[in-house]
């Protein structure tokens, strides 16, 4: 399985330094596994963009496949990413 490089921009940064350690862990193991496992879907409000759920939060994400890149743009509770 190929090795893609894992970008956290400032905004999904700051929410999960916001979290508890256990969430934290949480959310930065499932950034890990991207873009090949986890709860992902296509995020259809926005084109180029995918949606990964862990437990009631959610990630907003990007993949380039030509540099091997994940860009994880936002992160959040459900019901506040999307806005």
């Amino acid at each position: 399985m190929t090795t893609y490089k894992i970008v956290i921009k400032k905004a999904a940064q700051k929410f999960i330094d916001k979290q508890p350690p256990k969430q934290q862990q949480r959310i930065l193991a499932a950034i890990k596994k991207l873009p090949h496992e986890g709860d992902i879907d296509v995020f259809k409000a926005h084109e180029g963009y995918y949606r990964l759920r862990v437990g009631d939060y959610r990630i907003l994400y990007t993949v380039d496949h030509g540099v091997l890149t994940v860009t994880v743009s936002n992160a959040d509770n459900r019901g506040q990413v999307y806005k």
